[in-house]
């Protein structure tokens, strides 16, 4: 599979670092990023390179070569004219005749490419996205996708967004078919996302792959330094799932919203005190913050999938706006009791993933290559002690959240306990650090 490389960008709001470096070249603890994406994706087994330049970025040719010493081959295109982030395309017929990588040259990166590439020819797609939730999805653009992962529309950031959404953006990496080069015939400006992308997603033929690892746009100081940080505290390449995951699985309600009745709409949603920086803490260590959640509302028909969905977008968008995400949510939405009013009898059954049963844990083991065994379980009752203990990781039983924790499952005994999300949080990642 050939790797193209966007790297012909001005890099403007890098000149304080890059001065007259092309954006790609800037060092990073000793390498270009150029660097550090060629090796991530040759220790995938991509070996072939076609790279993007400006006429001012001759150094990338003078370093690189051609790929020789790197173990790669290099072929450069000269972008005479800027052509936008689309346009280049144009100058590929007849240099690409089947499935291809594209990349920007300013993302920092560490992936596992194989999942990626299985997701899209599993999907039969012509053009998949690499998705992942943000800390600032207020001033992002949203993908937003079906139940099966096709992508339906971008949600602009220009929008005037009166409604909850998920917290899902576009990386700005892409496994494409040969169609999208078919479909850009010739190098004219035009904006890979707004022509191109959108194509395909009006042929519903575009999918939005959705992935915890790391993936960072270096392109203005502030995420520059921040990249750099995150690559000297060993988090990026902890971040491929090609390695085992550490995952801090949390329970939902009394957890990271307030305790009280069931939630059965958004309006009743509220973040509990501190969950959010407890998250963003998360976020910004080798862990992953997946929440695991019971919903029994909808098996008594209280609510409906779809604003459940609602509810979780609310969360998700409360969480953004204090800088914090989720990886993945998953729920169960079963009940085993019958004789509510108005209840769904096709999901008033006995199921595999209702806690303390551990099928939802499965489920992002499955997903996120997670080792449970290195992995924490937080909430609020015995009962998501006793998922965490079945699951074979430690558990933190919070004291704050149902008043009654103990109802249920008297004998699981938590690892620790504490009486916030945020207090469990900074124990669990001082624990990592050996303090």
């Amino acid at each position: 599979m050939i790797a193209l490389i966007q790297a012909g960008g001005a890099g403007t709001r890098l000149k304080s670092i890059t001065g007259d470096m092309p954006k790609p070249m800037v060092p990073i603890c000793g390498k270009p990023i150029l660097e550090w994406q060629i090796e991530n994706l040759h220790e995938n087994g991509v070996d072939d390179f076609i790279i993007v330049i400006s006429p001012n970025g001759k150094a990338i040719p003078n370093y690189f070569g051609d790929g020789g010493k790197f173990g790669v081959r290099i072929e450069y295109i000269e972008e005479k004219e800027p052509l936008g982030t689309g346009g280049v395309l144009g100058l590929l017929q007849g240099k690409i005749q089947d499935d291809f990588i594209l990349c920007f040259g300013d993302l920092m990166l560490n992936i596992c490419w194989k999942k990626f590439i299985d997701f899209h020819r599993e999907k039969h797609s012509s053009l998949t996205a690499f998705a992942h939730p943000n800390s600032h999805p207020f001033d992002s653009d949203v993908l937003v996708t079906d139940e099966k992962d096709r992508l339906v529309r971008i949600d602009s950031k220009h929008n005037v967004r009166n409604y909850y959404y998920k917290n899902l953006t576009n990386a700005g990496l892409y496994v494409c078919s040969k169609d999208v080069i078919s479909f850009v015939q010739e190098p004219a400006k035009i904006d890979f996302e707004k022509v191109v992308l959108q194509h395909f997603i009006n042929e519903g033929k575009a999918f939005a792959y959705r992935s915890s690892e790391y993936v960072k746009d270096c392109g203005t100081p502030d995420r520059y330094y921040g990249v750099t940080n995150d690559l000297k505290n060993e988090i990026i390449p902890a971040k491929s799932l090609a390695n085992l995951q550490k995952c801090i699985f949390l329970d939902r309600d009394g957890t990271i919203n307030k305790f009280g009745d069931f939630v059965r709409s958004a309006n009743q949603l509220e973040l509990a005190p501190g969950a959010a920086e407890a998250i963003k803490l998360i976020n910004e260590s080798s862990y992953l913050a997946i929440c695991v959640t019971n919903q029994p509302v909808v098996a008594r028909g209280e609510t409906t999938f779809e604003e459940l969905e609602n509810i979780h977008n609310k969360m998700e968008d409360l969480l953004g706006e204090q800088g914090a995400y989720l990886n993945d949510l998953f729920f169960c939405p079963h009940h085993p009791d019958k004789g509510y009013p108005g209840e769904v009898p096709e999901l008033k059954i006995s199921c595999d993933c209702r806690k303390p049963k551990i099928g939802m844990l499965l489920k992002a083991k499955e997903k996120y290559n997670i080792d449970l065994t290195q992995s924490w379980m937080i909430g609020d009752t015995k009962q998501d002690i006793q998922t965490g203990i079945n699951a074979g990781c430690r558990t933190i039983l919070l004291t704050t959240g149902d008043p009654n924790p103990n109802r249920r499952y008297q004998e699981a005994q938590p690892t620790y306990m504490c009486s916030t999300l945020l207090e469990a949080v900074r124990l669990i990642l001082k624990i990592k650090k050996g303090e």
